[in-house]
């Protein structure tokens, strides 16, 4: 059932990014700076939708020399609105076997034992741990777990917009595949991968 709560759905004001942080927990629902816009949701329970997001990626192989594209298809995901804002959390995990970057050969291969091992660990997961705001930039940090192993992700909201209950979130971060025991294939795969995400989630 959905909560009768009152909601922060009201129309968007833009402030400027000089504005201290306690005034944007005092009711200020919009922040805008010059590469960032943020609409802050009501508090609540959301449930993303995998068939409306997208986690794409950027790495390179060949030492460096070539660009791959690709990406997985989000499986799950909760975001939890408190109050404070900085209080909410996340948690979302991707399908290892959805892994694609267009070349079969490769695709399986990064699925195998030799790098995700989706057969032991279907998932990638991930749990927030702290949401915070910093010189007119939002940051989600927490724990990513892949291949068993978990180590710290930070996350830039680059924007997020909130409508008929539903909220729209851009982020990006970085991904070390090291930092996860995934080490196979120095120097021809890629180290880091570039994670650009776009999610969808419905208040329930």
């Amino acid at each position: 059932m959905r909560s009768t709560r009152s909601s922060r759905s009201l129309p968007a004001r833009h402030i400027r990014s000089e504005l201290s942080y306690q005034d944007t927990l005092k009711g200020n629902t919009t922040m805008n700076t010059p590469t960032t816009t943020v609409q802050l949701p009501a508090t609540g329970t959301y449930r993303f939708d995998p068939a409306r997001s997208t986690i794409g990626f950027t790495t390179k192989h060949m030492f460096n020399l070539a660009r791959v594209k690709g990406s997985f298809a989000l499986a799950s995901g909760q975001l939890t609105v408190a109050e404070p804002v900085t209080a909410s959390s996340i948690t979302a995990a991707a399908a290892v076997d959805s892994f694609s970057t267009g070349n079969p050969k490769r695709d399986t291969h990064v699925r195998s034992e030799d790098f995700l091992h989706s057969d032991v660990h279907p998932e990638i997961a991930f749990q927030s741990t702290e949401l915070s705001l910093q010189d007119g930039t939002w940051t989600l940090r927490g724990n990513l777990t892949a291949r068993g192993n978990s180590a710290p992700l930070t996350l830039t909201v680059l924007d997020a917009s909130y409508q008929d209950d539903t909220v729209t979130v851009h982020a990006a971060g970085k991904v070390d595949r090291y930092a996860h025991q995934i080490t196979k294939m120095k120097g021809m795969a890629g180290r880091y991968l570039k994670l650009d995400i776009t999610a969808h989630a419905t208040r329930i």
